[in-house]
């Protein structure tokens, strides 16, 4: 892992993903060491985020190092017409590693390719988000005591829902069971589904999400994104077609736990935020430490 850079979730292998999370568990009971001192983060968010760039700096300023970079591309030299390729050879000379954030499917792999220093791909467009990925895995081990198994309900934008094709891949790795729930302008596309085929994993398509509740060990919520839709009609169409209420986890499984990548709009209620199944306020706490260890194995300091 040392000196890799994370843009695909495939790029690490699963006896990776399982030394991040036991690392990620090693800084929840001791967040805060100064192993980064001296080092210096860039940051680099073509694109607006609170959880992702906040716990990342948060992660970072815990184990001692620095954060440089920008939080919206005009401010930076982009706006003035600056390639991506320059931004990150420059910025690259600044610093040790570069998290980065980007609308453009591919731009975070396109970066590794001309950085000097790793990348870290905070989100590349539809395509993926390969630490928020390994943050989910470690809230899902922490409450199912394993990833080995489970039932796992999807639930809203599998189309350009980065975050689920993330956790799709990686969770392959572990004999799951997939539900996938949907409208149908806004299904799991082809590609994944052929994947999880080829790796005879199991996956049943609905789009009622009650009936996918009562089987589910995770439910996978996630907003309709209205950044991601052309035609403004096509996502008010869409754009309300599941709203979890607390009503509806009556009869569920104890071990039940919703997740989110967050941020919530209306997909679910607020009357779940009380319940003991919900767990995506610190399914986001959880990625400081996951993103710590993603640094510290990348840097090569543990």
């Amino acid at each position: 892992m040392k000196n890799k850079s994370l843009v695909s979730i495939n790029d690490f292998s699963k006896e990776d993903y399982l030394a991040i999370l036991e690392t990620a568990a090693e800084f929840e009971k001791d967040p805060v060491q100064n192993i980064l001192k001296g080092y210096v983060i860039a940051t680099l968010f073509f694109e607006p985020s609170t959880r992702t760039r906040l716990s990342f700096e948060s992660a970072i300023n815990k184990l001692g190092g620095r954060v440089i970079g920008f939080t919206d591309a005009a401010s930076s030299s982009v706006k003035k017409g600056e390639s991506l390729k320059d931004t990150i050879i420059t910025v690259a000379n600044y610093s040790d590693l570069i998290v980065m954030r980007h609308p453009i499917e591919g731009s975070a792999r396109y970066a590794s390719e001309v950085s000097g220093v790793p990348i870290v791909n905070a989100g590349d467009g539809a395509n993926q988000h390969p630490t928020q990925c390994l943050l989910d895995l470690y809230s899902i081990k922490k409450t199912q005591g394993t990833l080995e198994n489970l039932n796992i309900a999807l639930v809203g934008d599998l189309k350009y829902g980065r975050t689920v094709h993330s956790l799709l891949m990686a969770m392959s790795s572990f004999n799951p069971t997939f539900n996938f729930i949907s409208p149908p302008e806004l299904q799991m596309p082809s590609a994944y589904k052929s994947s999880l085929d080829d790796k005879g994993i199991k996956y049943y398509e609905h789009t009622n999400l009650e009936e996918a509740l009562q089987y589910a060990d995770i439910v996978y919520m996630t907003r309709v994104q209205k950044e991601r839709f052309s035609d403004p009609m096509e996502y008010e169409k869409v754009k309300n077609a599941y709203i979890l209420k607390n009503s509806m986890l009556e009869g569920t499984k104890d071990n039940l736990r919703i997740l989110h990548p967050l941020p919530r709009v209306n997909e679910i209620d607020t009357d779940v935020d009380s319940n003991p199944k919900a767990y995506y306020f610190q399914q986001a706490l959880n990625g400081v430490y996951t993103r710590q260890a993603i640094i510290a194995k990348i840097l090569g300091l543990k």
